[in-house]
């Protein structure tokens, strides 16, 4: 469990949930960011677009599923994995420029931030 699930806010969402809806909101920024750096990078190869834009997908699922503690507990995880495999494409490029290199990493890192936290 994420903590208290009592609910200051009168809307039924524990803060313990809020925060985590906002800091994967804080996330799927990070991720759109790798993916949009990824794209404009024209020496970057397709299969580090294609694995970014999954792990942009999954951010957006994970905005959308994390409604209670566990499905954002899950989401998290999943988010994650998905996470380590952009990163690992992103080191694995030779021809990614730093820019979108160092966005892939800035998204991961935030995600695996987040799953400490948790």
């Amino acid at each position: 469990m994420f903590g208290p699930t009592k609910s200051t806010t009168g809307k039924g969402l524990s803060d313990t949930m809020i925060d985590i809806v906002t800091r994967l909101g804080e996330v799927k920024v990070k991720t759109a960011e790798a993916l949009r750096a990824s794209e404009a990078d024209e020496r970057a190869s397709v299969v580090l677009v294609a694995v970014v834009r999954e792990f942009d997908s999954k951010a957006d699922k994970a905005n959308r599923q994390a409604n209670d503690d566990a499905s954002a507990r899950d989401s998290v995880i999943e988010l994650e994995q998905a996470g380590d495999s952009a990163k690992a494409a992103a080191e694995a490029d030779p021809n990614l420029g730093e820019p979108a290199r160092q966005a892939v990493l800035d998204a991961h890192l935030a995600i695996c931030i987040l799953k400490t936290e948790i």
